[in-house]
């Protein structure tokens, strides 16, 4: 077993590297989606010596399997979305205190005492359904700011405008929290000159708007809101962990998350620094399920551990996946 402190406390990436392992073990050891997808790959636990060794277990598998690593009792269970007709995931979490440390450190990571700031969160297509990962932590960083203009806005959109002028205007530090079609729905009643305040885009369009390429948005949220930068928190219903941009699109992972990018024509194996492929997360919070997800996001990733989301596969996109089901 693991403590949290096994987690947390990294500080290096040979010790990132030696816990990784222990959990890829753990888990192939305790979770039997993720052995018998190890097992169609062939790949003994022994022979792996290296993260780029560790097998990537499909996203997909959250839509069909039970994917634990564990008999405890689940004590939450978060779902995606989904689109109509479509499966939603489903990752079962008997252990909500990890994601609970997991992005109170990481938010503390990137910007500091949570006390200084009020988060106000325009989420509306997560708070329109059950089982939401970033409803739950939104709503446990809100209560930590121990501000009482902290708060969600669904349609209100009018109180939230005179919210976020008001505290910008007196200097309060804001972070506005917003779905990336909220947010320009807001626009189209308001623009905005803002000193003090945050804007960080989450989710995208889901089916509301046109989709928009990052630099495109990026920009028609910088002039509406009069700000020089947009952030952006990269997270998913099976993660435990989430990455942040403060600005163009460049994310940064905590200690305890990497990503790696995997070659779209051959799943197993990996692309150089600076080239498009598949995004792989290894998420060293997710102990209880899985660790090692191949995402089906694009991207690209840099030498100092950072990383871009380009967009995403689609059908015709996914090759050398004949064992993505089981």
């Amino acid at each position: 077993m693991f403590n949290a402190s096994d987690i947390f406390t990294i500080s290096s990436q040979k010790q990132f590297d030696k816990t990784a392992l222990k959990v890829f073990r753990y888990q192939h050891e305790n979770n039997a989606v993720y052995r018998e997808f190890c097992d169609l790959l062939q790949v003994d636990k022994g022979s792996v010596k290296s993260l780029a060794q560790i097998p990537f277990l499909p996203i997909q598998f959250f839509k069909t399997h039970q994917v634990v690593s564990n008999l405890n009792e689940v004590q939450q269970t978060f779902t995606s979305s989904g689109t109509t007709g479509t499966n939603t995931s489903r990752h079962l979490v008997t252990d909500v205190s990890l994601y609970e440390q997991s992005y109170r450190a990481a938010f503390t990571q990137f910007y500091g005492n949570i006390e200084e700031y009020a988060i106000l969160a325009l989420l509306p297509s997560y708070l329109e359904r059950e089982g939401s990962s970033l409803i739950y932590m939104v709503e446990d960083l809100i209560k930590m700011t121990n501000n009482a203009d902290s708060g969600f806005y669904l349609f209100n959109h009018e109180d939230l405008i005179q919210k976020l002028t008001a505290l910008d205007h007196d200097g309060q530090n804001v972070i506005l929290i917003g779905v990336t079609y909220g947010l320009l729905d807001l626009l189209e009643k308001q623009s905005f000159s803002l000193n003090n305040t945050i804007i960080m885009e989450t989710g995208g369009m889901k089916g509301r708007r046109k989709e928009m390429i990052r630099e495109e948005l990026h920009k028609v949220l910088c002039d509406g809101f009069g700000v020089s930068a947009i952030h952006s928190e990269y997270g998913m219903t099976e993660l435990l962990s989430q990455a942040y941009s403060l600005g163009d699109g460049i994310f940064e992972c905590p200690p305890w998350m990497q990503v790696l990018v995997r070659d779209t024509e051959d799943a197993l194996t990996y692309v150089e620094n600076g080239k498009t492929g598949g995004i792989n997360v290894i998420d060293l919070a997710n102990i209880n399920s899985c660790s090692f997800i191949a995402t089906q996001d694009l991207g690209k990733k840099y030498t100092n551990n950072t990383f871009e989301v380009l967009g995403r596969f689609d059908h015709s996109d996914i090759r050398g996946c004949n064992l993505m089901v089981l």
